[in-house]
């Protein structure tokens, strides 16, 4: 049998192009139809290359996690960018030097932090307030209108201070184990930013709504009342999204490639040269991955009974059925699906391969 990955020697990120294209034009069609304005999370994939991916399909808004990201997205010619984690004030001459020619947003939640932007920014900022819809991550209490609506109007005072409107991160969806579920917390959420958005229509008659997590923009078909998206993870999927009813294993873009260096028959169990600074250590139901056959090329399609059982700095056990623990043998390549692929594609950056 012909060798499909010749050249790879450790752990390698492949990364399916047709797929990741694919999964951003199920969404900006989805998005379209309601009138949502698609502004995509890049901190899934951080990569200026599979950014352009984006461009070229029409997409020229973004958000990101950090003023270092939006630097570098900055610098690759991307001029409308939201930065949706609380401001750091520590980063204000970046952020200066970003907003001379280009949009961007940022996160405020209380009024020393608008005070702060109003004294120190250079330029037009945009802002908008982070709201907690039961994530209990950050964020104002969006049941808490009147501290909203005081944060809104005191950006009134402020010339280069503009406000956007409102912004969450319905996180809570992570913890929901089927599609109504990620339904309901969707609805409940949007119905509490809908009640302030009222409030607040009457002096910011264009104020914005913006929600961003994939499993609602994977599950949820109709948009209409969210002025705009901003999901991240969908571009790979992982295998947390496949828990929880968000993704099916034919959408899933990316996987790590980890060779075999031990069998242990009588635990029928693989070691593999994948191990926390690959994956991290976070874990799904039961284990940090799903494992499958990449014998002859690039696959999704997990094996059961065979899953990533644990790991440290550098090892990976892998507890195996066993039909698949004879098959394999010391050297080979597996495959691995991360149970969250925004922190696998992080620490993997410098061992990325793009399948065309």
């Amino acid at each position: 049998m012909t060798n499909p990955w010749p050249n790879i020697t450790s752990p390698s990120l492949i990364i399916d192009k047709k797929r990741v294209v694919n999964n951003i034009n199920k969404l900006s069609t989805k998005f379209k139809k309601s009138n949502t304005l698609f502004r995509p999370h890049f901190k899934t994939h951080q990569s200026v290359k599979i950014g352009n991916w984006f461009r070229e399909l029409g997409i020229h808004q973004i958000s990101v996690s950090s003023v270092e990201m939006a630097w570098q997205f900055y610098q690759a010619g991307w001029k409308d960018i939201s930065i949706v984690f609380p401001f750091n004030r520590r980063e204000m001459e970046r952020v200066n030097q970003m907003s001379t020619d280009a949009q961007i947003n940022l996160l405020i939640e209380d009024l020393s932090t608008l005070a702060f932007l109003a004294e120190h920014s250079t330029h037009a900022l945009g802002l908008f307030i982070k709201t907690d819809c039961g994530y209990h991550r950050t964020g104002v209490d969006v049941e808490d209108v009147e501290q909203i609506k005081t944060l809104a109007l005191e950006t009134l005072n402020h010339k280069n201070l503009n406000f956007k409107g409102v912004l969450a991160h319905f996180g809570n969806t992570y913890s929901a184990r089927s599609a109504a579920q990620i339904k309901a917390i969707f609805n409940n959420g949007l119905a509490k930013m809908q009640r302030v958005k009222e409030e607040l229509l009457q002096i910011f008659p264009e104020v914005i709504l913006s929600i961003g997590d994939t499993p609602s923009a994977s599950v949820m078909d109709n948009f209409n009342g969210v002025d705009e998206m901003r999901p991240g993870n969908f571009v790979f999927y992982d295998w947390m999204q496949t828990e929880i009813g968000s993704c099916s294993e034919n959408q899933i873009a990316a996987i790590v490639l980890c060779p075999v260096v031990a069998k242990h028959a009588s635990r029928k169990e693989l070691i593999i040269h994948g191990g926390a600074v690959h994956f991290s250590k976070e874990k799904g139901d039961k284990h940090f991955g799903a494992i499958t056959d990449v014998s002859e090329g690039y696959s999704t399609i997990s094996i059961e009974g065979t899953y990533l059982k644990s790991l440290s700095q550098e090892h990976g056990i892998v507890s195996c059925g066993n039909n698949f623990f004879d098959k394999i043998q010391i050297g080979d390549l597996i495959g691995v699906i991360p149970i969250h692929s925004c922190l696998t594609a992080n620490l993997m950056k410098e061992n990325t391969i793009i399948i065309e």
